[in-house]
């Protein structure tokens, strides 16, 4: 089994994904660089793990052939040009999310990544533990069912010191708000689970601190399967959780409620009688504990890089989550119902930020 060299751009997110991601995964990666114009951050994390190489230039870690990975956890701002950039000098790269700010600049992405010698991972962590693979094991199985309605809650807290660093609560930087940056998550694992979009009405507003992007939000949408599903979230909940209902037509999903491993169990599976509970424990009887967040998607990231399995997150993926991201702000300037996909005819799709109203 090769090892596989990694090089951590940006040692906020970045310490996680050495902690969670690689680390558990010693046999499988190497972390031999770190970069970060914050060369105080730097060296903390690189002494903390013994990291030697430590630089503040991005270009440098393009140049060297013996980075195999650059895993991008930089402001979200500038990840459109750090990505296009690795994909072209034959990296294979991880993205944090969100993956860009645009439909226009995840379809450039989606361009370079044809042509490119290595591939992209963007970061969804958030699909990987025992509850929520359990439960999609049981639907990939067609036990659950016609999927009927849905709720998926993002109840966080962020107070005024969250947005002292510099860059988030902005537009120009952040990208967005708490659709972005936060319940991104928990609307990825809504549609992992049951399928894409098909209509949005979406509101949002900026309600609990003095920024600029939303931190509250809800949406009405009516999925490809004919479901109901009503998202909600904000970042002023005086108590953090995570929650996803699902009803279909055999089986009722719940997921645990901890804000930031809402993968994880424990997750309430209730069958609608004694034979669909058969069922269930056929399919997940012989479980095996499956890792939260990135470990997982890191250690099945490998298997791919292996040829032993697919690419766990693609970009067709992170483009899912923010075309869900774009129709809910377009749906909330016009005040319309939004139709899926959205295309080059949408005001949105070359950048959500420019507002209508």
């Amino acid at each position: 089994m090769s090892i596989r060299t990694v090089a951590i751009v940006g040692c906020g997110i970045g310490r996680s994904h050495i902690v969670e991601g690689y680390l558990p995964h010693s046999d499988k990666f190497k972390v031999v660089a770190i970069c970060d114009l914050n060369e105080q951050r730097m060296a903390t994390v690189g002494d903390e793990f013994g990291i030697e190489r430590r630089t503040t230039s991005f270009a440098e870690l393009l140049a060297d052939d013996t980075i195999d990975i650059i895993d991008i956890c930089t402001p979200p701002g500038i990840h459109l040009e750090q990505v296009v950039a690795a994909l072209a000098a034959g990296k294979h790269v991880v993205c944090e999310k969100p993956l860009t700010g645009s439909l226009a600049a995840v379809d450039t992405i989606m361009a370079a990544e044809k042509t490119a010698k290595g591939v992209l991972m963007p970061i969804f962590q958030y699909r990987y533990g025992d509850g929520i693979q359990k439960a999609k094991r049981i639907i990939d199985a067609g036990i659950a069912g016609k999927p009927y309605t849905a709720s998926v809650e993002t109840f966080w807290l962020r107070k005024p010191e969250y947005y002292a660093v510099p860059w988030r609560g902005k537009w120009a930087t952040e990208l967005g708000g708490v659709l972005v940056t936060h319940a991104l998550h928990l609307h990825d694992m809504l549609m992992h689970l049951m399928g894409p979009a098909a209509r949005v009405f979406g509101r949002v507003a900026t309600r609990v601190n003095d920024i600029e992007v939303e931190d509250c939000a809800s949406a009405s949408l009516l999925m490809e399967s004919g479901a109901f599903v009503s998202l909600s979230c904000t970042l002023g909940s005086q108590e953090q959780l995570s929650r996803l209902r699902l009803h279909f037509e055999n089986v009722t999903f719940e997921s645990s409620h901890e804000p930031y491993t809402p993968g994880k169990d424990p997750w309430k599976i209730i069958a609608a009688n004694d034979d669909v509970r058969e069922q269930i424990d056929k399919v997940v009887g012989d479980w095996q504990p499956v890792a939260p967040r990135f470990t997982t998607q890191m250690g099945q990231f490998h298997a791919f890089l292996s040829g032993h399995a697919p690419l766990p997150v693609t970009t067709v993926d992170a483009r899912r989550a923010l075309e869900l991201v774009t129709a809910i702000y377009q749906s909330s300037d016009s005040g319309a119902d939004v139709p899926l996909p959205v295309g080059p005819d949408s005001p949105k799709y070359a950048d959500w930020r420019a507002r209508t109203k």
